[in-house]
Parts: C-alpha cells; structure tokens; sequence
C-alpha cells in the first residue's frame, strides 16, 4: 500500500468518529504530512477533542494531552529538574510535551505565560528548560482546541502564537442528518474505541518527504508571494503576514497537491488554502471589527484582485 492509499484509510478513520465534516478531516491530514500544526476554535461540544483523539489514535504514535488551565504552568508541560540524593545530582524528568501528537486543550484559558512558553516547540521542535536544550521527537505535531473570543476565563493568543499554526479550523455544527447518525454511533459505545492504528512513525515522516519533493513552478511562487505582500498594503489590514505566512502557504499547497494525487502545485491549491493559511496571521485595522471572518474576506478579496498565472 502506497503512501497515498495509506492516507485514504486515515481518513476512513476519522469520517468513522467525525461526522459529515469530511472538508475538515482533509484539512487536518494535510497539517500532519506538511509537518505542521492546527488550531482548531469552535463553541464548546462540536468534536473539536474528539477529532484529536481520533487522529493521535489512528497514528502509531505517542500521544500525550494537556488539559488548559489559568494555573497551570510552563513547567506542567515541560518538565523539571528533581534533586536525587543519593547522588547528589539533579534529574531532568520529562513533561508531556515529550511525545510525537500533543493535545493542548483549551489553548486560550491559559495564561499568556504558558501560551508563550510553547513557541520554542513549535517553531524548533525543541525546549529549553533551565539553560539545557532538548529536542522533540519527530514528527512532532501539536493540536490546539480554543473556545471563541469572548468567552469568559480566555486569554487571547497573541499574533506569534498564532503564527505557530499553519492552519486554523472550525468544526462548526453538524447537519441534521449527521447529528442523527453520531447518536447512533454511540448509542452503545464510542466509535473512538474501535480506531486501530493505521500509519505507523516512519510512514508519516516518508509521506512528509514526499510533500517536500512536490513542485512549485516559479510563476505560483511569485503568485504566492504577491498575495501575501497585498496582505501587508492593505488598508483594511494593520497588520499583514509575515514571510512564515509565505513559507505556511507554501508548503500547505504541496501537501494539497500531494493528496490530490499529484507531484506539482496549481495556482487553485494556492487559492483555495490561503484564506486558512493566512486568516490567523492578520490583524484588521479595526479593533471592534477583528474577526476571523472579517480578516477571511479581506483575503478573499485579495485573490479576487490578483491576477493567476496561466
């Protein structure tokens, strides 16, 4: 079975447990082969942990969850040094973030100080815990759950946190017909329960090769960067993307092309991602106005007005 056909039933999988949001499970695959990592922020109770569970159960990989707190703290996720005395020496014990799918649930109700602390981690896939560096295993893949803006106990995540999550995803309500179909699902017992592994470490690290060796022809790289640097001029915008932006956007589209069965990126994956790729990673010039659905149009718009290469 080739890579592809192994990410097929990885998808299976999760359409076993996630119902009616096959757009999103897609998305989610394609965070993984493209070494990224995903926030998704929806109301509370729409499968946003569910699907995380999902994914982290259908990889056999080590998965560990933290479960978002005001008090908790950066050493919680970390680690600590504890002093042995029979040697006199102090031991670095390993915190959950020590694994290849982390689930930081509730991303937002903790606070900025621990927010903070996990930029190192996804930016470098590394640590650094009392002047000691330690590295992440790979792959390394961090899926954040946050309620919206506005709820009571959040802290919102400053710009370069969110910067760290190549795509931002909302569930959002199922449809009637998929609503009915997840009160039989688990009616006797949890769909999750019988999600066996499917892609094992060292296939989830070739398929990420494999997006690598996708093709960008130079005429989409320049379409790619022109849209990035409107986001910058734009009089709506007061803060446009930075070039990780470019870079996010970049790489999602090979793994888009890559899960659609081909070794080239087309102007349309470019299309189609951007409003994911860069929603997050902007600010509106209008504070009272600063939704992720205003910024999505200000996007949009922007790919209405510049022209697609041929």
């Amino acid at each position: 079975m080739d890579a592809r056909q192994k990410l097929h039933t990885l998808r299976r999988n999760l359409e076993q447990v996630i119902r009616g949001k096959s757009e999103v499970i897609e998305q989610i695959i394609l965070v993984l082969i493209a070494g990224g990592s995903v926030l998704l922020e929806d109301v509370p109770g729409v499968g946003k942990t569910t699907l995380s569970k999902a994914l982290a159960a259908s990889l056999d990989l080590e998965f560990q969850r933290v479960q978002c707190t005001p008090d908790l703290l950066p050493a919680d996720i970390f680690g600590f040094s504890v002093f042995n005395a029979r040697d006199a020496s102090f031991q670095f014990r390993r915190g959950p973030i020590f694994c290849n799918v982390l689930l930081v649930d509730e991303i937002n109700r903790a606070s900025p100080r621990t927010q903070s602390a996990l930029l190192e981690a996804m930016a470098e896939r590394q640590v650094t815990v009392e002047g000691t560096r330690h590295e992440l295993p790979a792959p390394f893949l961090v899926v954040a759950t946050q309620n919206p803006l506005g709820f009571q106990g959040t802290f919102p995540l400053p710009e370069s946190q969110l910067d760290r999550f190549l795509l931002m995803l909302s569930l959002d309500y199922p449809d009637a017909e998929s609503e009915l179909e997840i009160l039989y699902d688990q009616a006797v017992a949890h769909p999750l329960d019988q999600i066996r592994p499917v892609l094992t470490r060292d296939e989830v690290l070739h398929c990420q090769s494999l997006v690598g060796q996708v093709q960008v022809e130079r005429s989409v790289g320049r379409y790619l960067v022109e849209l990035v640097q409107r986001t910058r001029d734009d009089g709506r915008l007061r803060l446009g993307s930075s070039p990780r932006g470019a870079l996010a956007l970049f790489r999602a589209a090979q793994a888009a092309a890559f899960l659609a069965g081909r070794d080239y990126v087309l102007p349309d994956d470019v299309q189609q991602l951007a409003p994911l790729v860069l929603q997050h990673r902007v600010v509106s010039a209008k504070a009272s106005q600063a939704t992720h659905a205003l910024q999505r149009e200000v996007i949009r718009d922007i790919l209405r007005e510049v022209r697609v290469p041929v």
